[in-house]
């Protein structure tokens, strides 16, 4: 055993068994000889199991020995706390990527605990964010700067996307803690991390602009250049004021015509019953059942509901005019229609299921039920102005001087 030096090391040649020479300054620091030439710093401990370990720190050559000594040092440091440093390399090396723990976090979280429109949501923001960023990444190393990193590249063109990004890989996180795939020591890297302000956006259409928006519809039914059952299913929306999810998810069997509501057996606030008015039930009259299909929108694959209805709703959108509307201004819609007329707030929130009474005693009273009446006036107005005509403009003309 004598003092490693790099003049010493050089002059070492290989046998034709490999061998190690120990450095007589710092014990368990030593060289590696390959048989082939090659030189590798190590470092030999005793971990808390009594196991021999031998942990190689990098190539003669491609690291100075005074690094190489540094590295050991550290590496002593942490077998004295207790840690087996070269147990956890070889786990990091096999443990999971964020990608890894996303088709996890999708098979046995999102899909067992959330409804069918937030796993939509989650998947989309996994597939088009998290995974090209991160996907990579060891779940164990995954930093808060790397987090940070993507949350404020997102941020820079939709902050609200960028708040929702985070908390998916927030949850995703929080459960590889839970499964035993991070440290828990190491904590949550999404915590701490300042979400972007979101600002409300409330938009509601005027009756000319209902109006405009009754005419695309017709015209995507006669001209064909809609999907039927979408078309269908943004009517619906507009005439209840319900959430894209349970319009979706909506079966013939939920529809109580003689208490003229509709039964959700689950919805955003659970169960409810929503209350629909004479234009609603006239409207669904009017759509034809598809045999085998539960569902009153069905989709394109046999006995499936709809599942997306966006592609239908940008060309209506479109030929309507309303550029920049969403599907869930439809609801705030159907709100500002009942408050124009007279509704209370109150009123009006019970109907589109803002509050959590007993569902089933509002389902069993709903015959007698004022909601039922509200429902059928605001879904009269809003159907008399998606069927009335678009009122020209007039533009005044300058008298010649």
């Amino acid at each position: 055993m004598h003092l490693l030096t790099k003049k010493g090391i050089d002059a070492l040649q290989p046998a034709e068994t490999e061998f190690w020479v120990w450095d007589s300054k710092l014990s368990g620091f030593g060289v590696r000889v390959h048989p082939t030439g090659r030189k590798v710093f190590v470092a030999q401990y005793r971990s808390q199991t009594g196991r021999t370990r031998r942990m190689a720190l990098g190539q003669v050559g491609k690291i100075t020995l005074d690094e190489a000594r540094t590295l050991a040092q550290r590496v002593f440091s942490d077998v004295a706390k207790g840690l087996d440093p070269s147990a956890n390399r070889k786990q990091g090396r096999t443990a999971p990527t964020v990608a890894e723990l996303c088709a996890r976090y999708l098979a046995e979280h999102a899909q067992a605990k959330k409804k069918p429109a937030s796993q939509v949501r989650d998947r989309r923001l996994i597939e088009r964010f998290i995974i090209p960023q991160l996907g990579g990444e060891k779940v164990n190393t995954l930093s808060r700067a790397d987090v940070a990193k993507l949350h404020n590249a997102i941020g820079r063109e939709t902050p609200i996307q960028a708040n929702r990004t985070l908390a998916v890989v927030s949850k995703m996180m929080t459960l590889a803690i839970r499964w035993g795939l991070r440290d828990e020591a190491k904590g949550n890297p999404a915590q701490f991390i300042e979400r972007f302000r979101e600002a409300k956006r409330e938009r509601y259409l005027s009756a000319d602009e209902l109006a405009q928006l009754g005419q695309a519809l017709a015209a995507a039914e006669n001209e064909g250049w809609g999907f039927r059952p979408a078309i269908d299913a943004i009517r619906f929306l507009l005439l209840t004021g319900a959430r894209v999810g349970e319009a979706l998810s909506l079966r013939w069997e939920w529809i109580d015509r003689e208490r003229a509501c509709i039964f959700l057996p689950d919805s955003k606030t659970g169960r409810k019953a929503l209350p629909i008015g004479g234009a609603v039930l006239a409207m669904l009259d009017g759509l034809a059942k598809q045999a085998g299909n539960p569902h009153v929108f069905p989709g394109q694959s046999l006995g499936r509901p709809l599942v997306d209805i966006n592609t239908t709703w940008r060309k209506v959108r479109a030929r309507a005019g309303l550029e920049g509307v969403r599907l869930h201004d439809l609801r705030h819609s159907y709100a500002s229609v009942g408050a124009a007329s007279g509704l209370s707030l109150t009123l009006i929130g019970a109907i589109l299921g803002h509050s959590e009474p007993s569902t089933t005693a509002r389902y069993s009273h709903l015959a007698n039920n004022p909601l039922a009446q509200a429902a059928d006036m605001v879904s009269a107005k809003i159907a008399a102005a998606l069927a009335a005509p678009v009122a020209e403009k007039v533009v005044a003309l300058r008298r010649k001087e």
